[in-house]
């Protein structure tokens, strides 16, 4: 597989776990149950696609 074909493969990899991370730590400073929720929703969403290791500790 050259480096061009791999090119977006890894965009995308690195914006989903750096989209992980941003929920992950707006998750841990939520104050309310309602935020709390919604990240948490988010969190699962993402997480349906990637089977493996979870998202949410």
């Amino acid at each position: 597989m050259s480096a061009p074909s791999r090119r977006p493969e890894i965009r995308r990899r690195r914006t989903r776990n750096e989209k992980i991370a941003k929920l992950r730590k707006r998750l841990s400073a939520a104050q309310s149950d309602a935020d709390k929720n919604r990240i948490t929703a988010k969190l699962h969403r993402m997480s349906i696609g990637s089977p493996g290791e979870p998202l949410l500790k």
